[in-house]
């Protein structure tokens, strides 16, 4: 019985390529996971490279053939974590998605966005971590401002967003109870209910 002729060079050739950039796209996403899981774990400071290529099954000089650096990586994490979510989702919606998905991260340890945990562990990473984050609470805080026609937006926008991040604190820094167990929609009809308030509260300026 006659074997099949084996495939022109060229054909194998390019089957290689597409096989290398399958293999590339894979490695480079097992990375990116990764290094959001252990920058929301440990903070930015508290990451290693090593640590995030060990935990990806990949080795070290692919992390920075693919990114350049640990900081273009944080750089990657949050594009396509927080500014990706925040482009994606209609104003009036960001504060209660961006809640609920670090409230359900931190209670079943799903997958998922961890921008905001990402953030509170690594804003003290100084001046390497600091344009980086800088960027994504001012995206915030420009789209949260929009959500008020008062002339202290910008204020109630810092204020929505303290009271976002500190809740992160409160729940998966500090693990406090009863907040670190409470259920993400008892969370969600306490903070929402209030939060309507600073919306629609009178501007009181002169």
């Amino acid at each position: 019985m006659e074997s099949a002729p084996a495939p022109p060079s060229g054909e194998r050739r390019r089957d290689a390529a597409a096989t290398r950039r399958r293999d590339a796209a894979a490695t480079r996403r097992r990375l990116l996971e990764a290094a959001r899981d252990l920058f929301a774990e440990r903070g930015y400071e508290g990451t290693t490279v090593r640590s995030i290529a060990e935990r990806a099954g990949a080795n070290q000089a692919l992390l920075f053939r693919y990114f350049g650096s640990k900081q273009g990586l944080l750089t990657e994490v949050l594009a396509q974590g927080g500014l990706e979510q925040l482009r994606a989702t209609p104003p009036e919606e960001l504060f209660e998605t961006a809640l609920r998905s670090m409230l359900t991260r931190s209670a079943d340890a799903g997958p998922g966005d961890r921008s905001l945990e990402v953030y509170l562990r690594s804003i003290g990473g100084g001046d390497e971590t600091a344009g980086t984050l800088r960027e994504l609470g001012e995206e915030y805080q420009r789209v949260l401002a929009g959500l008020s026609d008062a002339r202290d937006g910008a204020l109630r926008a810092d204020l929505a967003m303290a009271w976002l991040l500190g809740i992160g604190l409160m729940r998966t820094v500090v693990a406090r109870e009863p907040l670190a167990g409470a259920e993400p929609d008892d969370v969600c009809r306490l903070v929402l209910g209030t939060l309507s308030h600073l919306w629609s509260a009178p501007d009181q300026q002169p």
